[in-house]
């Protein structure tokens, strides 16, 4: 069993910066994959970011060069760096664990982005 706890959502005006964070907790935190979801209202549930146990990230095409996913594995945590932040960037956004058959979810962060 993994908990997962996010922090670090808010608001922020366009072009601002936020960094989100996954706390982790309960299994081998460093086996799993990490990623970062997000939700914006009426619209379905999408990847930000992912990355591996061992390192390698994915990112969607649309935060790619703008957001960075980090994990530190001594402290069981996993961060999203979001710089240039949009308006259309505002969502829920969730900490996502996945070993295997094995798929945990954060309860979200809101971050919204004024114009």
């Amino acid at each position: 069993q993994v908990q997962l706890v996010e922090s670090g959502g808010g608001l922020v005006q366009a072009g601002g910066s936020l960094r989100l964070s996954c706390a982790g907790s309960g299994s081998i935190f460093s086996w799993y994959a990490m990623g970062w979801y997000r939700q914006a209202p009426g619209k379905q549930r999408e990847l930000v970011a992912i990355i591996t146990g061992d390192g390698g990230t994915n990112y969607a095409g649309s935060v790619k060069g703008r957001f960075s996913v980090s994990r530190d594995n001594a402290k069981n945590t996993v961060f999203l760096q979001m710089n240039s932040l949009k308006p259309e960037d505002t969502a829920v956004y969730y900490c996502n664990a996945r070993f295997r058959t094995l798929d945990y979810w954060g309860q979200g962060t809101q971050v919204t982005v004024s114009s």
